[in-house]
C-alpha cells in the first residue's frame, strides 16, 4: 500500500485527497448501515497516524449528513490539524485522552453511541505494542465488555493492534464486527489470529489512478461473490444437458464408499449435464440408489479396491494404451464423452490402486482433478507432474501437499501462499492448499485466496465435496484456475451457510454442505 500511495501521488492524487477518498467512502458504509438500524450517533477512536485522519474525514461527513459525532483523540495534537478543524467547523464534538481522568468521558461516549469507529493504530504498527499503546486498546476493551449494549465497533483499515503483514495480533486488540479496509484486503487481515478481531471485510475505493504499475504487480487476489459470479457459466434457456458437460469420477473403495457419492453429487449440484461414477464393482449396490441421476462405470477390484491385472505393464509414454484386462483400459473405454475426469476420492492406499493410476494417467487427454489418495499414490510415481496433462488441478490438503513436496506441515503453513506459488510454476498445474484461507495458486504466478476460515469444513467428506464441484465447474468448459477458485469459494459459503442453519459448526456434515449449494448459487445470480 505504501508503494501504491506513492505512485498514485506522483499520478496526481495526493496523500490528502486518498485520505478524503478513503474517509468519505468509509463513512458512506457506516451512514447506509445507521439508516438500515436507526443509528445516529458515532463515537471515533482517533491516533495519530493515517488510520485517525481517515478517521476524522469520516466522522466530518456524518457529521454534515446529520449524525451526533465524538471524536475521541488519543496522543493527537489539536494544534494545526486541518482535519480536525475541518471537523470541528461542521458540528462535531472533540474529547482528549490527556484530559479524561479515569476514562470517565470515554465511558460515558461509548455507553451512548451506537458505533464506534476504531481509528487508534494502523497498518504500521510493530508489535509488541509499547506499553502505553497497550494500556488504552486495554482499558478500550475493559469499558466495552462492561457495557450492556456495545456500540457497533467498525475498524479503519484493520482493528487496532492487528500486524497487517503477518496476522499476529496483540492480546489488547479491538475485536470489530466490521473492518472496512482501503483498497485492498491487507494479507494479514486473512490470517490467523488476525482474521478473529477483523469481522465482516469490506474494502472501500479510495480513487486510485488508473493503470498504476504498483497494483498491477500484485499478482494475489481475495475472492468475493461479484469475482466469482462472473466466472461462472451462462445457463442458456436452450441449453441441454450435453451444454454442460460429463464429469467422470473415479472414487471410493469398501473402506470409503461415501467418497464416490458426495463427489459425484456435488458435480450435479454444481450444474454439470452428466456425471459418471467409476467405482469398484461391489460399490455399485449400496450407492446406486442415493444418486440414480449418475451413469455407472463398474471396476474390477481387489478385496473392494481398484485394481488393475496388467499393473507390471507401466506405460512406457503416452501412446501406448493399457492391456485390455486392467481396470484403466476399463475407465479409457467410458472417456469418449467425458469432459472433465476426478481421480482420487476415497480411492484407499492399496498398491493396486497405485499402479491402475499409473497406467491410467498418461492416456489421459482431457482436464483433470487429482484429490486425495489420488495425490498420494501420485506422489510415488517418478515425474508425476510431467505425465497428467497440464494444467490438471491438484487440491491437497497441509498433509498430502508434505507428501507432495517432501515438506514439513509446518513449514507448508507458515508460508501457504508461497508454497503453493512455488509448486504450481515448478509442477506446470493449479494447486487448491486446502485448510483455513484456501490458496489457489497458477502456473504463471496468479494466486486466489478464500476469505474463511470455519471448523464448519473440518469433517470428514468436505474434500470430495470440493472435488466434485471442481470437476463439476471444469466439465462445464471453465479454465482450471477458475474453476478451482468458483468451486473453493462456494464450498467455503455453503461451509458457512450450513452452520448457520444449523446454529452450531460442529454438526455440520460434508451431505449438510451439499444441501445448501443451491442457495449459495442462487446468491450468485
Amino acid at each position: 500500500m505504501r508503494a501504491i500511495e506513492k505512485e498514485a501521488d506522483s499520478k496526481g492524487v495526493s496523500y490528502a485527497q486518498l485520505m478524503q477518498n478513503a474517509g468519505r467512502g468509509f463513512a458512506e458504509i457506516v451512514h447506509a448501515l445507521g439508516q438500515e438500524n436507526g443509528w445516529d450517533e458515532v463515537t471515533g477512536l482517533v491516533g495519530p497516524g493515517n488510520n485517525g485522519g481517515d478517521a476524522l474525514v469520516a466522522l466530518a461527513w456524518l457529521a454534515e449528513a446529520g449524525w451526533r459525532t465524538h471524536a475521541y483523540l488519543v496522543n493527537r495534537k489539536q494544534k494545526g490539524d486541518e482535519l480536525i478543524a475541518q471537523y470541528l467547523s461542521l458540528g462535531g464534538e472533540l474529547a482528549e485522552s490527556l484530559n479524561d481522568e479515569n476514562n470517565e468521558s470515554l465511558a460515558t461516549l461509548l455507553n451512548q453511541s451506537d458505533v464506534l469507529v476504531d481509528g487508534l493504530l494502523g497498518t504500521g504498527i510493530k508489535l509488541p505494542l509499547k506499553k502505553e499503546a497497550a494500556q488504552v486498546l486495554g482499558e478500550i476493551n475493559f469499558i466495552l465488555s462492561d457495557l450492556e449494549l456495545p456500540p457497533f465497533v467498525v475498524a479503519v483499515d484493520c482493528p487496532s493492534g492487528v500486524d497487517c503483514d503477518t496476522g499476529v495480533a496483540a492480546d489488547e486488540t479491538i475485536p470489530a464486527d466490521l473492518t472496512i479496509t482501503m483498497a485492498a484486503a491487507k494479507q494479514g487481515l486473512l490470517k490467523l489470529p488476525a482474521f478473529e478481531y477483523v469481522g465482516e471485510l469490506q474494502v472501500v475505493d479510495i480513487g486510485l489512478p488508473e493503470k498504476m504499475d504498483s497494483w498491477i504487480d500484485i499478482k494475489t487476489e481475495a475472492a468475493d461473490w461479484d469475482m466469482v459470479a462472473a466466472l461462472l457459466p451462462e445457463r442458456n434457456p436452450a441449453s441441454h444437458k450435453g451444454t454442460f458437460g460429463t464429469a467422470f469420477v473415479v472414487a471410493g473403495s469398501t473402506s470409503y464408499t461415501g467418497a464416490a457419492l458426495l463427489a459425484g453429487k456435488a458435480a450435479y449440484r454444481i450444474g454439470a449435464g452428466l456425471v459418471t461414477l467409476a467405482v469398484p464393482e461391489p460399490l455399485h449396490a449400496a450407492l446406486a440408489g442415493h444418486i440414480p441421476e449418475a451413469t455407472w462405470v463398474l471396476l474390477p477390484h481387489e478385496n473392494g479396491f481398484i485394481s488393475d491385472h496388467a499393473s507390471d505393464n507401466v506405460l512406457q509414454n503416452l501412446q501406448m494404451l493399457p492391456s485390455p484386462s486392467s481396470a484403466a483400459w476399463t475407465v479409457l473405454q467410458n472417456l469418449e464423452r467425458a469432459t472433465a475426469f476426478l481421480i482420487g476420492p476415497g480411492l484407499g492406499d492399496k498398491l493396486s490402486t497405485r499402479a491402475f493410476i499409473e497406467d491410467l494417467i498418461p492416456s489421459l487427454k482431457i482436464p483433470m482433478v487429482v484429490d486425495a489418495d489420488g495425490l498420494r499414490h501420485l506422489a510415488e510415481i517418478g515425474d508425476w507432474h510431467k505425465k497428467i496433462i497440464a494444467p490438471a488441478v491438484l487440491t491437497p490438503h497441509p498433509g498430502e501437499m508434505s507428501v507432495l513436496t517432501g515438506l514439513p506441515k509446518e513449514e507448508i503453513q507458515s508460508d501457504r501462499e508461497g508454497i503453493a506459488i512455488k509448486y504450481a510454476n515448478k509442477w506446470g498445474h493449479v494447486v487448491v492448499l486446502k485448510g483455513a484461507f484456501t490458496v489457489i495458486a497458477s502456473p504463471s504466478g496468479q494466486c486466489t485466496v478464500i476469505p474463511v476460515a470455519t471448523p464448519a469444513l473440518a469433517h470428514a467428506g468436505t474434500g470430495d465435496v470440493l472435488a466434485g464441484l471442481i470437476v463439476g465447474l471444469r466439465a462445464q468448459g471453465l479454465e482450471g484456475f477458475d474453476a478451482a477458485v468458483a468451486g473453493a469459494f462456494i464450498h467455503a459459503q455453503a461451509g458457512l451457510l450450513a452452520a448457520e442453519t444449523l446454529g452450531t459448526t460442529a454438526s455440520v456434515l460434508a451431505s449438510d454442505i451439499l444441501e445448501v449449494i443451491p442457495e449459495v448459487l442462487a446468491g450468485l445470480e
